[in-house]
């Protein structure tokens, strides 16, 4: 059998065996649970590769398990969309994987087993959940990736079991919508099959049953990928994380929970059920308006570094779904862009909160001073990433943000347009506060003395020499900053290449009718 017709499977079968396996390695030696892991994840990421390139050269890929036709056995089914998620997904989780071995030796030094199995099997339901064409199999890999994204994030510092607890009541009934809703369209449909759902369904359109349906699936699907006011799990979780887990889990949970969006809106029901016959986009775009400034603006608010991140990924959340409000091509592309682009700009940025939280022990920004002399390698890989979360070429973010302008200007929605302008502005502000207090010297502080006609200052000696003291470099070790620094290449990449990368893959991924 070719290892390419096989690839589909391989990338979730070949973690989910190394889940159990990185376990009995960890009770013989706990020093062998980090080359497994990396093994596992590579494998993935070479089976992401080879199916994309598959997809690329030979188009749509379907994938039997067990030999069972559809619509009765549960099928793989990879396009350009899905396949460019998957490497995406599959590519941070490598440089996840990496960053954690000095993190979490220092971090989580006796739960490393623990830790590792739990992470691959997190990467596993995140693959599976964008693979699967089944509606209830991706229901199964998405209640897997949850639950062991519920016991990372409980793994973290002394307020994350609260955090923990909270994400998992807020994730369990976005599960339950979302089962209910599945549910529904097999009551009406007989079917589980994604491909099949999308030829049954427009016959039943007139039924508000369906409708139902589509909302429950997609008030599910909102929750897990924290889009307001859905969020309020988020600030939390992804704060009181482990430094790994945070950048896992915040650039690839929510980009995963929009691609089901997408795939469930508009490949297994039409397009125009949702932009036509039931207003979903208008009412989004307002929402995911608010969404941008309600995130960006609590985003400034906060003095914690992972916190304020946080707050960003609810505005990023935003931009997406506000590309899919539009219902163009424009708009949609750069939605599908942004999916791509924000995974790695959240990456570099949670990735750069852990190597400091690493080095410092603080998240406090207003304890970042010198930091740009302490840290200057991470600190100018943050300078990047921020200004690509702003959007100022040639960073990545800038085409995405592009196109989503472009498709609110085509569909004549000036205040969606002048939204993503302000979110800039913001954004700006956002990040601004983080690199004047790591690059910009604070006044000396001067006491002044009122004696009869004339003032004498007298300045505070020690407080002076300690604002021109030398800072010794303490950077980051080698093994988070190459992950660092790799996402950083992706952001200057992935942008000058944003032409080739539409013309190749995206304008395959959006919807013909768009």
């Amino acid at each position: 059998m070719s290892i390419v017709k096989q690839a589909p499977v391989l990338l979730v079968i070949i973690p989910l065996l190394s889940a159990f396996l990185v376990n009995m390695v960890g009770l013989v030696n706990r020093r062998y649970c980090f080359p497994v892991a990396l093994l596992a994840i590579t494998g993935s990421f070479a089976a992401s590769v080879i199916t994309l390139v598959s997809v690329l050269e030979n188009g749509v890929i379907s994938y039997r398990l067990g030999g069972w036709p559809p619509p009765f056995g549960i099928e793989y089914v990879v396009d350009h969309f899905n396949g460019l998620v998957l490497v995406t997904v599959s590519f941070v989780s490598l440089l996840a994987v990496i960053f954690s071995k000095e993190s979490i030796r220092k971090e989580l030094p006796d739960r490393v087993p623990q830790f590792y199995t739990l992470f691959i099997l997190l990467v596993t339901g995140l693959l599976g959940m964008t693979v699967t064409g089944d509606a209830f199999n991706l229901y199964v890999l998405l209640e897997i990736s949850a639950l062991t994204g519920y016991a990372l994030i409980a793994m973290g510092d002394n307020r994350a079991l609260v955090a923990s607890f909270n994400y998992v009541i807020l994730g369990t009934i976005g599960a339950s919508f979302y089962l209910l809703g599945v549910g529904h369209l097999y009551i009406m449909t007989g079917s589980l099959n994604m491909a099949n759902l999308l030829t049954i369904l427009p016959g039943l359109y007139p039924l508000n049953v369906i409708f139902i349906a589509l909302l429950l699936i997609l008030v599910g699907t909102w929750i897990k990928m924290a889009f307001f006011p859905l969020h309020v799990w988020l600030p939390d979780a992804y704060t009181h994380a482990p430094s790994t887990v945070s950048a896992l889990v915040a650039s690839t949970m929510t980009k995963v929970g929009a691609y089901v969006m997408i795939r469930i809106m508009f490949t297994v029901f039409r397009p125009y059920f949702s932009i036509e016959l039931v207003p979903v986009t208008t009412i989004l775009g307002w929402v995911a308006v608010v969404a941008m400034m309600f995130g960006l603006i609590n985003a400034i608010a906060q003095y914690d570094f992972k916190r304020m991140l946080c707050y960003v990924i609810i505005a990023e959340v935003g931009y997406i779904v506000l590309g899919l409000s539009v219902a163009n091509r424009m708009g949609v592309t750069g939605a599908i862009l942004h999916i791509l682009y924000d995974a790695f700009m959240m990456a570099c940025l949670f990735l750069v909160a852990g190597a400091i939280i690493y080095k410092t022990g603080t998240r406090d920004i207003t304890q970042f001073r010198h930091l740009n002399k302490k840290m200057p390698f991470t600190m100018a890989a943050f300078t990047i990433a921020a200004l690509s979360v702003i959007g100022l070429p040639p960073t990545c973010s800038f085409f995405s943000k592009w196109y989503l302008i472009m498709g609110a200007i085509d569909a004549q929605q000036w205040a969606f347009a002048a939204a993503l302008m302000l979110s800039s502005l913001l954004s700006a502000v956002v990040f601004f506060k983080v690199i004047e207090n790591a690059y910009f010297e604070p006044p000396v502080t001067r006491h002044t003395q009122n004696e009869e006609a004339h003032e004498e200052v007298t300045p505070h000696t020690e407080e002076e020499a300690a604002a021109h003291e030398e800072i010794a470099m303490d950077e980051a070790p080698m093994s988070m900053l190459i992950p660092i620094y790799i996402t950083v290449a992706g952001i200057l990449v992935l942008g000058i290449l944003s032409g080739k990368i539409i013309s190749t893959v995206v304008r395959f991924a959006v919807p013909a009718s768009f």
